[in-house]
């Protein structure tokens, strides 16, 4: 069986930090999206979808720390059931995200804009996601396609790793597929 959500959107409020008896934090809110459609009569529809989240581990602690109400957000995981028995006694269920992976989506503009409003810390980076190697990032130690470690004439690997600019790239709501 495959259950994968990919969703980009907006929080609808802030993040709710929590930390389990275990000491693992887990963060809780909830995510925005909307479809943009023509009907058959040419007339302009949205659908809006809002959905719960949860982050777990140092996700959960650097989507409290960076993300507000408002910021734009990629969210990977599965869609799980929760279910529960109500003070009234009734069963209770809803659906929500699990989040593997996160990427924050608002530009440094966006998140000192949003600082004024009491939001972002000044040290705010731009995407994280669960600790993966990320094909703009320079590897520890480079290797070269056949497994072997690049020598650059002696010189230390580190200080001369090249610096990647990755392009900020304006895409429109419409032109999202999904």
């Amino acid at each position: 069986m495959y259950n994968k959500i990919v969703m980009v959107g907006n929080l609808t409020r802030d993040i709710e930090l929590r930390y389990l008896p275990s000491g693992a934090a887990i963060a809780k809110s909830a995510i925005a999206t909307s479809y943009r459609y023509k009907t058959s009569t040419g007339e302009q529809k949205e659908e809006v979808c809002f959905l719960d989240f949860n982050i777990f581990g140092r996700s959960a602690e650097v989507a409290n720390q960076y993300l507000r109400k408002g910021s734009k957000v990629l969210l990977e995981g599965r869609l799980v059931l929760e279910q529960w028995t109500a003070q009234d006694g009734s069963n209770r269920s809803k659906h929500s995200l699990r989040v593997d992976t996160m990427k924050m989506l608002d530009t440094k503009s966006d998140a000192q804009s949003m600082q004024g409003n009491g939001g972002m810390d000044n040290g705010y980076n731009n995407s994280y996601s669960q600790p993966q190697q990320n094909q703009y990032n320079a590897p520890s130690n480079p290797q070269n396609d056949y497994g072997q470690k690049n020598n650059y004439g002696g010189m230390n690997t580190q200080a001369q790793a090249p610096e990647h600019k990755i392009p900020e790239i304006d895409i429109d709501e419409d032109e999202i597929p999904f």
